[in-house]
């Protein structure tokens, strides 16, 4: 078995797992982490192989209700085979309940639906990109000097109904404030009005892991475009369906939705 030394939280923050094993990131969910494994030739998740460069980095991530236990295995290049059994944490989220709301607002128009549909799409082809860059392992920086007015994992009850989760961090913001990069990376999308997020942009930084910026008002960056980790890419606005001006910044790992704030105390791996 890979030896680990985890603190009573679960952190492995520059952690030697085994001799040629590193990760950086904490073992709880809504967490990204991201590895190094010299001479190794193979890192599986869960039984699926991850991308791995030429310099040994891979990462996976954990969701916002991951309560299971799961498989890292490193197979070197002399054949030896090493795991790891990884469970999350539990984490508390903030629940707020919301009584009295008008039907009509619980039950959104028809084609509006079918249009926040087809924005969905969208998103969920952009975040399964797989590509061979790695910025992700550099770390990441935040991407407004803005007060945090709303974190990750928040959900709130409506009628007694829940919603969806948030998945982001809220930034106030002025409309033309300017978003920066958290990392380097490549625009894989950018559409300045979708129903719900409205100007919404996508920042691939590698092996599954993209940011996503919603409520945009511009964008300064085309899809396509190469990106350095600070420069500024779009501006802060209430676009889609925002009560005032702000950035919701989202991590992903493919599919799943990371905590931004555990991204931002990540250590770089060397």
């Amino acid at each position: 078995m890979l030896r680990t030394i985890i603190s009573t939280a679960l952190l492995v923050t520059s952690c030697s797992l085994f001799a040629q094993v590193t990760l950086s990131g904490d073992i709880t969910q809504g967490s990204l982490v991201i590895g190094k494994a010299a001479d190794a030739d193979r890192v599986t998740f869960d039984g699926k192989v991850l991308a791995l460069s030429a310099q040994g980095d891979f990462v996976f991530g954990f969701s916002r209700d991951d309560n299971k236990s799961h498989q890292l295995i490193i197979t070197y290049a002399n054949g030896k085979t090493e795991s790891k059994t990884l469970t999350p944490t539990k984490r508390d989220y903030q629940i707020q309940r919301v009584e009295g709301i008008a039907k009509k607002i619980m039950n959104p128009d028809p084609k509006a639906v079918a249009r926040a549909k087809n924005d969905s799409r969208q998103v969920k082809q952009a975040r399964s990109q797989l590509s061979a860059n790695t910025a992700f392992t550099k770390g990441f920086v935040a991407p407004i000097d803005g007060v945090i007015t709303g974190v990750y994992g928040s959900q709130r009850f409506y009628n007694g109904k829940p919603k969806s989760p948030h998945y982001g961090l809220d930034y106030a913001g002025n409309t033309g404030d300017p978003v920066k990069a958290p990392a380097d990376g490549i625009v894989s999308l950018f559409v300045p009005d979708m129903f719900y997020s409205g100007g919404t942009m996508i920042i691939d930084h590698g092996h599954g892991v993209n940011s996503t910026f919603l409520h945009l008002s511009d964008a300064y960056v085309n899809v396509g475009d190469k990106v350095t980790q600070g420069q500024v890419v779009a501006a802060v606005g209430s676009s889609g369906r925002a009560t005032g001006p702000h950035l919701d910044w989202r991590i992903n790992w493919f599919q799943v939705r990371l905590d931004p704030a555990l991204a931002l105390k990540l250590t770089p791996l060397k």
